[in-house]
C-alpha cells in the first residue's frame, strides 16, 4: 500500500518571512512539494471554479473541439498527451483546457480561446479572475523562494523572469470508469513540471503521487493528500536548473481511482527571454554548474515538443 507523504504547510502571509523562507528551503530540498495556505483564494471561489470547469467538460466533444489546442491554448481531448516520453502508452486518459497569459507576450493578438458566452456566460470572467489571483500568489511565493535561496527577494523580478511571465492555467478532467482492466491506469503518466513553480488546486478526489528519487529503480511512490483550503505547490525543472539541483523537481503522476477528478494547475514559467543560469548561491568549486545557461522560452518549447511529439 502506498504511504501518504506528510508535506509541510507554508503560510503565504506569515509575518516572519525569514522563518517561512527557511521552511520553504527545507521543503524544496526534501520533497520539491509543499502545501500553501492564505494564498488569496477562498474555498468558495475554488468551488465555483470547479463548477465552471465541470460545465465545460460536460459539453459535447464537437463543441469542445471548436477550440482545439493552438499555441498551447485551448482544448486537448483524451489521450492527446503523453507526459512520459519513455512510455509506450497511447496517451494519458485525461482532457484539459489551457489558458495562457491574459496580456499576450508574444503577439499583439491574444491567442486564448474561450467557450461561447451563450453557452457558458460567466466562464471567461471566472477563469480570468482565477488566473490573476494565481499569478499574484505565484509572484508573492517567488519572493519567498528567492529568500530561501539566499538571494534578494526581488531576484526573479530583477532578472526579468516576472516581466510578463509565461504563465499557463490548465483545467483538467480525469474520467471515472475507463473500462475493465487489471492494470494500474495513470491519469497523468510520470513526469516533472517544466517551469519555475506549479500551483495546484484539486476537488478533493485523491490520485496525486510523488516519487522523490526519480533516478532510482524501482520507483517508490507516495500519496499527496488533499488539504482543504490549501494549494499544492511543486518545484519545476527550470527552478531545479537555476538552483543546480539543490531544489528538486520531483517526479509525480496521477492514479485513477474510478472516481471522476477535477483539478486546476497553474504553471508559472519565466519570461521567454529570461536567461536561466546557475545561481551563485547554489554553486561552488566543489559543486560547479551542472547545466549551461538557456533562454526560458527555448527550454519550454523543447519540453512541449516532446510532450506532443505524436
Amino acid at each position: 500500500m502506498t504511504e501518504a507523504l506528510k508535506l509541510p504547510i507554508i503560510d503565504l502571509i506569515s509575518p516572519d518571512r525569514i522563518s517561512t523562507a527557511n521552511s520553504i528551503r527545507q521543503a524544496c530540498i526534501d520533497y520539491g512539494f509543499f502545501y500553501l495556505v492564505n494564498h488569496g483564494m477562498e474555498e468558495e471561489l475554488l468551488g465555483k471554479v470547479f463548477e465552471e470547469s465541470k460545465k465545460f467538460f460536460l459539453l459535447p466533444l464537437e463543441e469542445k473541439m471548436k477550440m482545439p489546442r493552438k499555441e498551447h491554448r485551448g482544448y486537448t481531448p483524451l489521450y492527446a498527451e503523453n507526459l512520459d516520453p519513455t512510455s509506450s502508452s497511447e496517451g494519458d486518459p485525461k482532457e484539459s483546457f489551457y489558458i495562457g497569459p491574459l496580456e499576450d507576450i508574444t503577439t499583439p493578438v491574444n491567442l486564448n480561446q474561450w467557450p461561447s458566452e451563450e453557452i457558458l456566460p460567466s466562464w471567461r470572467r471566472m477563469m480570468e479572475s482565477f488566473y490573476r489571483k494565481l499569478l499574484s500568489a505565484g509572484k508573492r511565493l517567488l519572493s519567498l523562494i528567492a529568500l530561501a535561496l539566499n538571494v534578494e527577494e526581488d531576484f526573479f523580478e530583477k532578472v526579468g523572469a516576472l516581466d510578463k511571465p509565461n504563465a499557463f492555467l490548465r483545467l483538467l478532467h480525469y474520467p471515472g470508469e475507463l473500462g475493465s482492466s487489471d492494470d494500474e491506469i495513470y491519469g497523468s503518466s510520470a513526469h516533472s513540471d517544466y517551469g519555475m513553480v506549479t500551483l495546484l488546486a484539486t476537488d478533493g478526489v485523491q490520485g496525486l503521487q510523488v516519487c522523490r528519487e526519480k533516478f532510482k529503480q524501482p520507483r517508490v511512490w507516495e500519496d499527496v493528500l488533499h488539504v482543504d483550503g490549501a494549494l499544492i505547490v511543486n518545484i519545476g525543472d527550470i527552478m531545479e536548473r537555476w538552483t543546480n539541483c539543490l531544489f528538486r523537481s520531483t517526479l509525480h503522476r496521477v492514479m485513477l481511482s474510478g472516481k471522476e477528478r477535477y483539478s486546476a494547475a497553474f504553471f508559472l514559467e519565466p519570461n521567454q527571454d529570461c536567461m536561466v543560469e546557475c545561481l551563485e548561491s547554489c554553486c561552488s568549486e566543489s559543486s560547479p554548474p551542472r547545466f549551461p545557461p538557456i533562454r526560458g522560452g527555448d527550454y519550454l518549447q523543447e519540453r512541449l515538443r516532446l510532450t506532443y511529439a505524436s
